[in-house]
């Protein structure tokens, strides 16, 4: 199966599919006209648009490339695609400080620190390194955050040594960083209860001075796919109610417990859960006021 993913400009899907014998990705054309046309109705605007072009002789037409995605019915259907230098062309269609400001986006994105760190997490997939993390301990997240951040942070790997806070939540005091570790280490993980339970209190002690939740999350999925043969499917999990009841879970763990259940799947093994799941879990940290590196 070829990757997979999802880029969020605004909060709104931009799927994509990675081309192995070109070696790039492709976009897809309605999912960039519905973020910059804001139109009820993005694949009929599209329909109006690609004849207009057409007409004109336009190379983004030229440019245009048919690949199966998944559609909103679960089901992979033919779709027009582009890619890079072509949805740059198709954006300029659109005159307006939007448009502008998702060719900035669109052309940056992927060369920032989440750019190249989300890069790293998609080759997880395909590296020996995920078979080789020790799971639920202090240490194979720390296997994770050196992955993922390494050349990108000079802490890349290393437990914090100062201390950091968010919303007036005091994460774990770095003098006691290490005994707070130790007792998440021990902690049982023979129940989807359990397992929950130890992600919460990872989240609290946040060793890290930047790149905890993105690290922690793929740390979690470890832990149930080698106690309960499950992982989450993070497209079913909304940004919002997510971020509300991580928010609350250091004292109330009803709210987490209950949103990721019904999110979980089988399929362990599945490339393009795993995708989607480095795209979520990078989202749910886009546009957050993020300060000290506490992030959830």
């Amino acid at each position: 199966m070829s990757k997979i993913s999802i880029r969020f400009f605004d909060d709104q899907e931009v799927r994509a599919v990675w081309d192995d014998e070109a070696s790039k990705w492709w976009f897809s054309v309605v999912d960039v006209v519905g973020v910059l046309s804001q139109s009820v109705d993005a694949r009929n605007y599209w329909y109006v648009l690609k004849s207009r072009l057409k007409k004109v002789g336009s190379e983004v037409l030229t440019n245009c490339k048919g690949f199966k995605l998944i559609a909103p019915d679960g089901k992979y259907r033919m779709t027009d695609c582009l890619a890079n230098d072509g949805v740059i062309a198709l954006a300029k269609e659109f005159p307006g400080k939007k448009a502008n400001r998702f060719i900035e986006w669109f052309t940056y994105s992927d060369d920032t620190i989440d750019g190249k760190s989300k890069s790293k997490a998609y080759a997880l997939f395909d590296s020996s390194l995920l078979d080789e993390i020790e799971v639920g301990t202090a240490k194979g997240l720390q296997q994770i955050h050196g992955y993922l951040f390494g050349g990108l942070y000079d802490f890349a790997g290393q437990i914090r040594t100062l201390n950091i806070a968010k919303g007036g939540f005091q994460f774990a005091m770095a003098q006691y960083l290490t005994d707070a570790l130790r007792t998440v280490e021990r902690m049982p993980e023979g129940s989807f209860d359990e397992i929950i339970d130890k992600y919460v209190e990872m989240n609290v002690a946040h060793p890290f001075m930047e790149g905890n939740g993105r690290s922690t999350r793929i740390w979690f999925d470890l832990i149930l796919k080698k106690n309960l043969k499950l992982c989450v499917d993070w497209s079913k999990v909304g940004k919002k109610e997510y971020l509300d009841a991580m928010v609350r879970s250091a004292s109330d763990r009803i709210a987490i417990k209950a949103l990721l259940k019904p999110a979980l799947t089988n399929k362990i093994n599945d490339r393009e859960v795993f995708m989607k799941g480095v795209d979520y879990s990078y989202y749910y940290e886009q546009n957050r006021d993020i300060t000290g590196g506490s992030e959830v």
